[in-house]
């Protein structure tokens, strides 16, 4: 048996090909997808942009085995991105990801007051 670990991935891109009618449907919904409630990780996918629809992010969980990486993750987490895009319907460029593995992540305690 495996051991599965939990990804934060941050998908990147820049809108491609917008048509008028896009952009409309993307303004219409920029304030549920510009601020804090758009920095959400989520399994499904949270999109960020903003009013300028030039660049746009993905926040995505993936909980994956830890044998395959940050990598492995990145990819599932890219194909997410995409799938959602085309459903969406608007035009992409390439897509960059950066994947952050929560299990083996360190909490900086220098804050913290020591006793």
């Amino acid at each position: 048996m495996s051991t599965q670990h939990t990804y934060r991935v941050i998908v990147r891109g820049a809108w491609e090909g917008l048509t008028e009618e896009g952009r409309t449907a993307l303004l219409a919904e920029v304030d549920r997808h510009d601020g804090l409630g758009a920095i959400r990780f989520t399994e499904e996918g949270s999109l960020a942009y903003d009013r300028a629809l030039r660049r746009f992010t993905y926040r995505f969980v993936v909980v994956s085995d830890a044998a395959d990486g940050e990598e492995m993750a990145e990819v599932i987490a890219e194909d997410r991105a995409r799938t959602a895009l085309a459903a969406l319907g608007h035009g992409h460029g390439e897509l960059k990801c950066s994947a952050t593995d929560m299990d083996t992540m360190k909490v900086n305690d220098k804050g913290r007051r020591r006793r």
